[in-house]
């Protein structure tokens, strides 16, 4: 029978729940378990996908096209495993289909409330994921304990212990240990009362796993061992680590995958964790310098783009480079500024968006990546900004741009990049999005074919606007080759720049599909063009100091 992990957190947000879980995830994998994982988000919202990205930040796309919570990402990232719209539910989207049912009738006329209707249908959310090729479900719910709006979440998970047995069921909370500086010491009170906050819900946390920004003592963990009926052994010390990737190795060694096979029946099987310590050993290893920027609208809150710097770090760890990411704001470059913000830079990665808002910031970036061979990605918008650029500045035509940012007093004579015309037919505008994986046809012999090795490929994608094919013609002939297309040809997918180390640009988001231990092909190539370029002008940058050593000492 499947088992079922439920991963909640106390005191504050932004603990690591979703690391916690991720890392918990990626060690019972190492076991030869078949996991999958959950995201349970208290907000209103059906999905993200029309959330502000400086709110919310990212928002990660499945195969099958589901807007979803950025710990999807983490969750991908950290067991490598594909996962669908099932993984990510919502209030909005439970609270959605109960009024849905109520007004089918499904329930036969009765009065639907909280309980059981709501806690149920989050429970059929849960028990979606369980079959008989999954050993693991585990769930993070979203907010604190505490919170009102997961009220409905804790009584479902508390039921589902019930439902499926006490033995196929492991709760694990996420609490805080804060040091207070003046007192010089480490402090369990928010501990205890986020753990009795939980208790008085009717759940009993099996494990609790405390967050701190260096190690506690084991006074600290027998006090809270103590004090919320937990056994020693399932008090988990997550420290603040130097990498994220270094986390599931910190929790196999608190012991936290042994405890929690243990409470769950689970063969006692040692994880393989070869690939896994390989990769923070890379890590730790990388020591060649190298500053990329990313030029986008929403970088005063990273997380909106947490899988593009995520992806940058993959390609990093792979080539031993010490990357430095600089976050620049894009309506921040324009005219005479350019070459302040981006000379400096040995590459740039310019990503998606939607608005107007620093769009001509973006066109001169692609224009100053293009001019000064400055390696250069483009990711959905950023694909269409290098349209735009080249068509502006080199093809001769002026006033070129997308008709997204056509407004009643100004539009473009250029639209170079345009809704397709069976997409304006559509009223709703959550229907012109293309959502999810999408094969794409790339050109034998380009650049990018080179790069994925292959000449068929698939990436998933969150747009609404293409490259119109009506001006394709235009730049036929010249540097600029669309070199990839959707299979039957309509849809242009990649572009690139002959006679520039890198200046590819693609209508998808490859950073979705990219691991740590797999860096995503584009970003391999970009951070590679990037390396080979700062090598080639300033290799100094790139020597080290090598203690000399006698080789005759031996002898």
């Amino acid at each position: 029978m499947t088992k079922h992990i439920f991963v909640t957190g106390g005191v504050v947000s932004s603990l690591g729940k979703g690391l916690t879980a991720s890392s918990l995830g990626r060690l019972l994998k190492a076991r030869g378990l078949k996991v999958t994982m959950q995201k349970l988000d208290p907000y209103l919202n059906v999905d993200p996908g029309t959330m502000n990205p400086f709110e919310h930040g990212e928002v990660y796309i499945t195969d099958d096209g589901g807007e979803t919570d950025l710990d999807l990402g983490h969750y991908e990232r950290f067991i490598d495993e594909p996962l669908t719209r099932a993984s990510n539910a919502t209030t909005g989207s439970i609270y959605s289909a109960v009024i849905a049912a109520e007004r089918r009738g499904d329930y036969l006329g009765k009065t639907v409330q909280v309980i059981p209707h709501i806690t149920d249908e989050i429970k059929r959310r849960i028990s979606t994921l369980a079959g008989d090729d999954v050993d693991v479900v585990i769930t993070e719910v979203g907010g604190t304990v505490g919170d009102i709006e997961i009220l409905p979440f804790l009584e479902a998970i508390r039921q589902f212990r019930l439902d499926v047995g006490r033995d196929n069921v492991c709760y694990v909370h996420v609490t805080l240990v804060p040091f207070i500086g003046p007192a010089g010491e480490q402090k369990t009170k928010p501990t205890q009362h986020s753990v009795t906050e939980l208790r008085s819900r009717g759940i009993q946390p099996d494990v609790i796993v405390c967050r701190s920004d260096r190690e506690i003592s084991d006074g600290l963990r027998n006090k809270i061992s103590n004090l919320c009926d937990v056994p020693l052994e399932g008090i988990v010390n997550a420290p603040d680590a130097s990498s994220l990737y270094e986390i599931p190795l910190t929790m196999h060694e608190g012991g936290l995958d042994t405890y929690v096979g243990r409470l769950l029946g689970l063969e006692p099987i040692e994880p393989d964790l070869r690939q896994w310590r390989q990769l923070v050993e890379r890590v730790e290893r990388a020591w060649k310098p190298l500053k990329i920027g990313i030029v986008g609208k929403y970088v005063s809150l990273p997380d909106a783009y947490l899988s593009v710097a995520e992806s940058l770090r993959h390609a990093a760890f792979l080539h031993e480079v010490d990357l430095e990411i600089e976050w620049i704001m894009s309506d921040q470059v324009e005219g005479m500024l350019v070459a302040n913000k981006l000379g400096h830079l040995d590459g740039m990665v310019l990503p998606g968006g939607f608005g107007e808002r620093g769009v001509e910031g973006k066109i001169e970036s692609a224009r100053f990546a293009r001019e000064k061979q400055i390696p250069c990605l483009g990711l959905c918008l950023g694909m269409q900004v290098m349209t735009v650029e080249y068509a502006r500045n080199v093809l001769g035509m002026v006033g070129a741009n997308s008709s997204e940012f056509d407004t009643q007093d100004s539009v473009t004579p250029y639209p170079v990049i345009d809704l397709m015309d069976s997409q304006r037919s559509v009223t709703d505008m959550g229907g012109t999005m293309r959502l999810g994986a999408y094969v794409a046809v790339l050109d034998e012999g380009s650049q990018v074919a080179e790069i994925y090795g292959d000449t068929v490929i698939s990436e998933r994608h969150r747009h609404r606007y293409e490259f119109n094919p009506k001006f394709r013609s235009k730049f036929d002939g010249s540097d600029f080759k669309c070199s990839g297309a959707s299979p039957d040809g309509n849809l242009v997918e990649f572009i690139e720049l002959a006679n520039h180390p890198f200046w590819v640009g693609t209508q998808a988001h490859p950073e979705l599909k990219s691991r740590p231990d797999r860096p995503a092909p584009l970003f391999d190539a970009l951070v590679k063009a990037a390396l080979d370029r700062a090598v080639a002008a300033d290799p100094s940058r790139f020597e080290r100091d090598v203690e000399l050593i006698d080789i005759t000492a031996d002898a």
